[in-house]
């Protein structure tokens, strides 16, 4: 490998129908948000399924990003009972992920999860996901209105507590701070071997890191990858993924 390449992050794809065709996309504010903040190289990863193709592209990643979308996970990851007839599923991205998430912690490559990332994570490691937040009684709206524009859809809605000397609060260097809301679902009960490392004034889990991972290995609620340069809290996570993905290529780099 060439000296001063950028590590290079993979960004799981959702899988789209548009017109007659099945489509593998991923939204550019995820892209965007890996080349100028995390400042890697980014590479879209299409929903093959657990694939042979798949698990050896894992070895050759410095990280994996797993993005919010607008699909939910397949709730028979984590029950018997089937999601509601009007639930958009992904059911080809929830193939791909899930051992993605497994094979990236067994790799030692760089994990950061924002909304549906973060609750696959959470699925992947044995967790369940409320379905609907707003039917549970006991949380604050944590939908966006889509009614507004964008710019309000994703400005600051709810205030988060973040776990005092946890590996969030030391990134961003506070344990309070105040976030985009644009979700259904959330934390139910939080998978073996995650630390919590921020929840909402409501209770909810909003951010959890990995015990197990050897590197860097997170997942957030929100989503900091809107205009990711004009946010220190958003600028400061993305930064610190990229760091470890470069530390994952010199090694890497180091082992041939």
């Amino acid at each position: 490998m060439e000296k001063n390449q950028l590590p290079i992050v993979g960004i799981i794809c959702d899988q789209e129908i548009i017109g007659p065709h099945p489509f593998h996309i991923a939204g550019d504010k995820y892209i965007q948000a890996i080349v100028k903040a995390s400042n890697c190289t980014p590479i879209l990863i299409p929903a093959l399924g657990n694939t042979p193709a798949i698990q050896q592209l894992i070895t050759r990643l410095d990280g994996l990003l797993l993005t919010g979308g607008y699909s939910m996970v397949d709730p028979l990851h984590y029950q018997t009972t089937p999601a509601d007839a009007e639930t958009k599923l992904d059911t080809a991205r929830d193939s791909t992920s899930l051992p993605l998430i497994n094979a990236a912690i067994e790799h030692g490559v760089p994990l950061l999860g924002i909304c549906r990332g973060f609750q696959e994570i959470n699925v992947a490691l044995g967790g369940s996901l409320h379905q609907k937040l707003h039917e549970n009684g006991h949380y604050l709206e944590h939908r966006e209105n889509k009614s507004l524009t964008l710019e309000q859809q994703y400005g600051e809605s709810h205030s988060i507590n973040l776990t005092e000397n946890g590996k969030l609060a030391n990134i961003l260097g506070k344990t309070h701070t105040q976030v985009n809301s644009l979700h259904t679902q959330g934390v139910n009960n939080l998978a073996e071997h995650l630390s919590i490392e921020a929840f909402a004034e409501d209770g909810l889990v909003e951010a959890f890191s990995i015990d197990t991972a050897i590197t860097f290995a997170m997942a957030v609620q929100w989503h900091p990858e809107w205009k990711v340069e004009e946010n220190q809290d958003s600028t400061k996570l993305f930064q610190a993924f990229g760091q470890a993905c470069r530390a994952k290529q010199n090694t890497r780099e180091n082992n041939g």
